[in-house]
């Protein structure tokens, strides 16, 4: 076609209209073969991959099926790790909700992160979350649920962390009331028909008429983003607040609108409620998956579930009673395994191995790295992360922590340190007893054998002792009757 149009522009050379005609249909031809080469190179590039990221709220190591829980059954939590890899030895940032998803969102261990413990914290304007990792490489970001790290009107907003849209609690204390009389989209109040007698300062409290359930309308929004966004690639960040407790409520605080089979049963109310609470949030996984199989990304889509800590005894909740924690010691608000180690299931057909078992030592920080190599995003340097992208892919090169860390400010104060097989704690933080378990051969941590291996216990403290940052926020509490110590 070239060829027939030069041929055409020398035998009119000398006739002004047609030469400018025909220099019109050569620049046509060549922006038409420039734009199909474009298009051809641009459908042989594989599109970027979507994460979902579902976090539970106060969930334990043995809540589901897949990780031993007898009882209770959770079809459509199983089938992520019967269709993908579950994670033996993954860990929580925190052991309670903020600090927790403080390390998740910006890649800094609990020694050095803004926000180590709950209060009513927002992240700064110069704090990078993994959302905007993503945003940076062009993906649509969305989150519905709970957040914690912002507050109405603060720079902690998700829509001013790297989120283009949200709908949820920005407070945690907000999300114990699970029929509030206001959620937040972006960062303006929508009002819902309960009633709340009394409403604390910020929007907690029990309800008295109990018409919309907050999680329903948390996931109807969720299902609306994967809607809008699946033709391009998403980062859908969906932090639930079931099995958490209303604690207001005290032990009528297991919120559930329907009981379903489990009204019959013969066990407390809290541990019904508690049932039904579980299985409403593996319903609903179930419907998410099946949203990604109409929109066909099932194979574009890694799904990855976890809790934000250990299993809780708030609420009338009793952990003990469907075995929460497994085989781990301790829940909620302590350093022992139960308290920080999380189910964690990954699933990316066709790129993560079916029925896959692993037992690499990660924690919550790892996903900022892992997100900037899903997406080729600029993640911060600095951080305490390392990207567990190769061994959801069965690559051998995958790195290693030289330890975990973590503290806590509450109950006297508390810090832990895992390096390898040996995990120390020392209560309270900076100046108490050190314990230290081998979790090879002691994973109930039973034993202390800290008079045993001193040397051990020498390198798990130095590592506390780089590890912590002191902070004029974070204050080690001072045991009555003694000197007070700087942080």
């Amino acid at each position: 076609m070239l060829s027939l149009l030069c041929d055409g522009a020398r035998r009119a050379r000398n006739v002004v209209h047609r030469t400018r005609v025909t220099r019109a249909l050569v620049f046509g031809c060549a922006l038409l073969l420039a734009s199909l080469a474009a298009s051809a190179h641009a459908a042989d590039a594989p599109r970027l991959p979507n994460l979902i990221f579902i976090m539970a709220d106060d969930l334990g190591y043995g809540d589901l099926g897949c990780y031993g829980q007898a009882t209770l059954k959770t079809p459509n939590i199983d089938r992520l790790s019967q269709e993908g890899m579950r994670f033996t030895q993954m860990y929580a940032g925190s052991t309670v909700c903020a600090p927790s998803r403080c390390v998740l969102m910006t890649g800094k261990h609990l020694g050095h992160a803004l926000i180590r413990g709950n209060g009513k914290d927002n992240l700064r304007p110069e704090d990078v979350t993994v959302a905007e990792v993503f945003k940076s490489a062009g993906y649509r970001t969305g989150m519905f649920g709970k957040w914690g790290l912002g507050h109405e009107g603060s720079s902690g907003l998700p829509t001013r962390q790297g989120f283009e849209s949200f709908f949820g609690y920005l407070d945690q204390h907000h999300a114990h009331n699970y029929y509030p009389t206001f959620l937040i989209r972006n960062g303006q109040r929508v009002s819902l028909d309960n009633v709340v007698p009394g409403e604390g300062t910020w929007g907690q409290g029990v309800a008295t008429e109990r018409r919309e359930y907050s999680h329903d309308l948390i996931m109807a929004e969720a299902l609306k983003f994967i809607d809008a966004a699946h033709a391009d690639p998403f980062f859908l960040y969906l932090p639930i607040t079931l099995p958490h407790a209303n604690n207001e409520a005290r032990n009528k605080g297991m919120e559930i609108p329907d009981l379903g089979t489990f009204a019959s049963k013969d066990w407390p109310e809290p541990q019904k409620g508690t049932a039904a609470m579980i299985a409403k949030m593996d319903h609903d996984v179930g419907r998410l998956l099946a949203r990604l199989e109409k929109f066909g990304i099932d194979e574009q889509t890694l799904v990855i579930f976890t809790s934000d800590n250990g299993p809780h005894a708030e609420g009338g909740n009793d952990p003990t009673f469907f075995d929460s924690n497994g085989p781990l010691r301790g829940i909620k608000r302590a350093l022992y395994e139960g308290g920080i180690r999380v189910p964690f299931l990954a699933r990316w057909p066709g790129r993560v191995a079916a029925g896959a078992t692993n037992d690499h030592i990660g924690y919550f920080g790892d996903l900022m790295a892992t997100a900037a190599d899903l997406s080729g995003g600029d993640a911060p340097e600095g951080l305490d992360s390392i990207s567990f992208l190769p061994t959801l892919l069965g690559q051998p090169d995958q790195q290693q922590h030289d330890f975990l860390y973590w503290e806590f400010y509450e109950q006297g104060s508390r810090q832990a340190v895992r390096m390898g097989d040996w995990k120390a704690i020392r209560q309270p933080m900076l100046t108490g007893k050190v314990e230290l378990y081998n979790l090879a051969n002691d994973l109930g941590e039973e034993h202390d054998v800290a008079a045993q291996h001193a040397e051990v216990v020498g390198k798990l403290v130095a590592a506390m002792e780089r590890a912590h940052v002191p902070n004029a926020r974070w204050q080690v509490p001072v045991p009555r009757g003694k000197p007070k110590k700087t942080n």
